[in-house]
């Protein structure tokens, strides 16, 4: 594969479900591990990697990967306070996500300028979420909230709304969900299995990001 030198441009939340039609959502135990595996991704044709803070080794992951990778969009997700917001923007990222949208996260997620895929399960959070702006949504949980028939059901009263559901969506389902005229990608942590990380099964990764590529969207 040709070495990509620049990453792609990221101007706002449309931008981001444009990268791919998996966004990774990715948990490391330390941070060496998460360089060699953005690169695995990288290779396998995903230009984009959601980060989360689920670890002790988030931040530094985040970090790590957005000043040596270069090529890959670096996201922070499982974003839950204010105070997270502004260590990411230092550590990095260049779009948040967050799993849920109460209105002081989302204050602090706008003012820092990135583009943010905030959190929303109920018609109310996402038309809380369209009336500050956001018409770029991520729908989670996405199979406990309701799953496939009710994100096809919003689209009857929000035709303006697009999503990335998270949650429970495998191999699988993947397509299906792409298949919803409101739904611009997915995410999903099948790309990086424990299992593959733990034993820097790099080329694993790889194999399973160029299938996630191939999707059709």
């Amino acid at each position: 594969m040709t070495a990509v030198t620049t990453k792609p441009v990221i101007s706002g939340e449309a931008d981001i479900l444009g990268l791919a039609p998996v966004i990774p959502v990715v948990v490391v135990d330390s941070v060496e591990q998460a360089v060699p595996l953005a690169r695995a991704l990288l290779r396998g044709g995903i230009p984009v990697i959601e980060l989360t803070l689920r670890s002790e080794a988030g931040l530094g992951a985040i970090e790590a990967v957005a000043s040596e990778v270069e090529g890959i969009v670096v996201g922070a997700g499982t974003v839950v306070t204010p105070t997270q917001v502004q260590q990411v923007v230092d550590a990095g990222a260049q779009f948040l996500v967050t799993p849920g949208s109460p209105p002081r996260l989302v204050e602090a997620a706008l003012g820092s300028g990135l583009p943010l895929l905030a959190g929303a399960g109920t018609l109310t959070e996402m038309l809380t979420l369209a009336e500050a702006g956001l018409e770029v949504q991520k729908f989670f949980p996405a199979e406990a909230s309701g799953g496939r028939p009710y994100l096809s059901a919003v689209a009857g009263p929000c035709p303006q709304l697009r999503f990335c559901p998270t949650g429970g969506i495998t191999p699988q389902t993947a397509a299906d969900w792409l298949a919803l005229p409101n739904v611009g990608c997915v995410g999903g942590s099948w790309l990086t299995p424990k299992d593959a990380v733990a034993q820097g099964d790099w080329a694993r990764i790889e194999q399973l990001a160029r299938e996630a590529a191939a999707l059709p969207r």
